[in-house]
């Protein structure tokens, strides 16, 4: 084992599922297996991750797939760049809908709702929209956790599918996940975008339905990453390898289905998610829905970040003219964590990228779907 830089560091977590490895890797003894004190910070927002990210109050954390890329770009309100070490897990989000919204969709458009298992037409929110628009009435409000994140671009995408303006035709409005259930009981939104287990949640008091999952969209799609600045990085190489070398210890246990109870009992804990094991249980136990590290899971792809940063210019954070290839590679360091996973005997793909739709990711420009049909010619 590589002389640590710094033994004793803070990596911080949201509430959520996909924070799992993050907490397991701590109650496994794998950070301590890696020479790593690690103290594990309970976070109230992402705004809040961002921040003490930005000013060294966390060495590492849990953090949104998109919002590095943000980041370093200087586009958000923090200006600073970050790297994506490893991706920590794959699906795993959810839309839910109040149960007024949804008797809402059931008069104007039955035929639309059907029995109401997911996946759900957005024509039928269309059909409300209209209507409400019709009698002057208040617009649908819909949250996501953070406009970089993959569930604002989720969101946007299924309205987008019914013909829908994000921005004109309904009102986005963020919400920390933890506070997404009260929000929705409060009446405060009509409808969120979120990780579990908060839509396990709604759905169990009652007061929301599931309309749709991620994979249901983009089945694959990168959730949360380990996110550190570019400095600290630089700074400290082998604290940080020992830190992914720690997480996919964690990721390669928390994949294996009969250790998904057990993980559900660890993460139900006041300390992490302070939720019904039962409830942990539900989303954890579903087939494929929480992908922590199989199917290369954990690497960072950089084909990833080109899909994120085509989402910000498409709906204008960014500007038109970024260099998406350069940020990409900037900040999704393959390099660091294939040499890390190199140590623990993961195999890595060979390549950095895949071409467009090669993740099963939606395509959105007339770019993206040629290159994608010459791709499927080649092979």
């Amino acid at each position: 084992m590589a002389d640590l830089e710094q033994a004793r560091i803070k990596v911080g977590f949201i509430p959520i599922i996909d924070c799992a490895p993050i907490v397991l890797a701590e109650e496994l003894g794998a950070y301590e297996r890696q020479g790593l004190e690690v103290e594990i910070r309970r976070e109230v927002s992402w705004a809040n991750v961002r921040d003490k990210l930005a000013l060294g109050k966390l060495d590492a954390s849990h953090i949104l797939a998109p919002l590095p890329l943000a980041l370093t770009l200087g586009i958000d309100s923090v200006s600073v760049p970050l790297i994506n070490a490893m991706t920590l897990q794959v699906n795993g989000n959810a839309l839910t809908l109040s149960k007024g919204l949804w008797q809402e969709m059931e008069e104007a458009a039955p035929e639309l709702v059907g029995d109401g298992r997911a996946p759900l037409d957005a024509r039928a929110l269309a059909a409300v929209v209209a209507k409400r628009a019709a009698a002057r009435a208040k617009p649908i409000v819909l949250a996501s956790v953070f406009p970089y994140s993959v569930q604002n671009y989720m969101l946007r995408l299924w309205l987008s599918s019914a013909g829908l303006d994000p921005d004109r035709d309904v009102r986005l409005a963020v919400v920390p996940p933890p506070h997404t259930v009260a929000y929705l009981s409060g009446g405060v939104i009509d409808g969120y975008c979120v990780g579990e287990p908060w839509n396990q949640q709604s759905e169990a008091l009652g007061i929301g339905r599931i309309a749709l999952t991620g994979p249901d969209i983009w089945k694959g799609m990168p959730e949360k990453v380990l996110g550190t600045t570019e400095s600290w990085a630089a700074n400290n190489p082998n604290t940080l390898k020992a830190l992914i070398k720690a997480l996919i210890e964690a990721c390669l246990w928390l994949d294996e289905p009969a250790n998904r109870a057990e993980a559900a009992r660890i993460l139900s804990s006041p300390r992490y998610l302070n939720m019904p094991a039962d409830v942990m249980a539900r989303t954890l136990e579903l087939p494929g829905f929480h992908v922590f590290q199989r199917d290369a899971a954990n690497f960072p792809w950089r084909s990833h970040a080109d899909w994120f940063l085509a989402q910000m210019v498409r709906w204008k954070q960014a500007p038109a003219d970024i260099d998406i290839k350069a940020v990409a590679d900037r900040v999704y360091r393959t390099d660091i964590y294939r040499a890390a996973a190199r140590e623990m005997g993961v195999d890595c793909p060979a390549t950095d990228r895949l071409p467009p739709g090669g993740h099963g990711e939606p395509l959105s420009t007339t770019q993206d779907k040629t290159e994608a049909l010459s791709f499927r010619r080649r092979v």
